[in-house]
């Protein structure tokens, strides 16, 4: 094909016609589909395929070096398969981080006085893993599970929270339900509004709706919440005294998207510049403590089929690694 004749497809919004799929990887493709419950027209099938075979190789090319020691985390093929890393980050818009007076928030810690090892998940303070689906949302999965864990720690009940109230309800706060949220924006209306409702009564449903509020459902309040120091002691004194924390994450890359198990360094990661609220449930390290493989445990909104059964482990001590400690928060109950 001639260099003119590209530019006149690219043009004319003509499609490029997909590569020829890999026969060795028919199977796979095939089984993967109907894992997933994915179907396409004849159309988008040859494109979609040439995605799903580009992030296959992306992933197996990943293990194998990660089997020579390079990574210390391993990546698996799952539901996000046909998309673009372009695609991804369309959604992975990043999150204003607010300048406001912090009041009281928590100290840097003295380390000889924190346990080792904190998960929250096994003292039953954290709710199943949902899917946020189409909507972008993760900023108030963050948030419920922020208030889930606190209520229990006040009330000895763990209660899922109704992530649709504040989708569709936050917006006079500055939300923008599945198109953008703000974790601070979100604890904003709680407090505002006098109470969220649980999943029984106002059950998530993936797209923007309504506000359907009712006051007598009402199944949990906040006095308020704080900011944590935008530092790794302050954030390991938090979770370690308070419980559950809403973090936010720089996630726009292909590493996190097919993450599995493993202990996430990316090293393209931002320190600054986050995307994508996720919930701090504890800490610890493998091996010896010495060795330095020191790791944030993380729950996520993505689904159980992603990451370790929901959850993903980010080193910790790697200089704000992915800007854990940039935007984290928790409420008061």
């Amino acid at each position: 094909m001639t260099s003119a004749i590209f530019l006149a497809m690219l043009c004319l919004g003509m499609a490029l016609p997909s590569p020829a799929p890999d026969p060795i990887l028919d199977v796979e493709w095939q089984k993967w589909k109907i894992k997933y419950g994915k179907a396409y027209s004849l159309e988008e099938e040859g494109q979609k395929r040439a995605v799903w075979e580009d992030n296959m190789k992306k992933i197996k090319l990943h293990n194998g070096e990660n089997g020579l020691g390079k990574h210390g985390f391993t990546m698996e093929m799952n539901a996000f398969g046909d998309m673009t890393l372009e695609e991804f980050r369309k959604v992975m818009i990043e999150i204003p981080v607010p300048t406001v007076k912090k009041g009281k928030s928590v100290q840097k810690r003295l380390s000889v006085n924190l346990p080792k090892f904190i998960n929250w998940k096994k003292r039953g303070y954290v709710t199943p893993v949902q899917t946020q689906g189409r909507c972008n949302s993760c900023w108030a999965f963050s948030v419920t599970g922020a208030i889930e864990g606190q209520m229990f720690r006040k009330t000895g009940q763990l209660i899922p929270l109704s992530v649709q109230n504040l989708v569709d309800c936050s917006r006079p706060q500055g939300n923008w339900g599945c198109y953008l949220g703000n974790t601070y924006l979100a604890l904003h209306y709680v407090m505002e509004n006098g109470g969220l409702e649980s999943e029984a009564t106002y059950p998530y449903e993936e797209k923007d709706g309504s506000c359907r509020y009712s006051p007598e459902n009402s199944t949990a309040n906040i006095t308020g919440f704080e900011f944590v120091p935008k530092n790794e002691d302050a954030l390991m004194n938090a979770v370690a005294s308070i419980g559950p924390i809403s973090v936010a994450i720089d996630a726009r890359h292909a590493s996190f998207l097919f993450y599995k198990r493993g202990i996430y360094y990316e090293p393209n990661c931002s320190s600054s510049v986050v995307t994508h609220s996720m919930l701090l449930v504890g800490y610890g390290f493998t091996g010896r403590e010495s060795d330095g493989r020191k790791y944030w445990l993380v729950k996520n909104s993505m689904g159980t089929q992603w990451g370790n059964k929901g959850y993903m482990k980010i080193s910790r001590d790697k200089g704000n690694h992915c800007g854990i400690a940039t935007y984290a928060l928790y409420p008061r109950v």
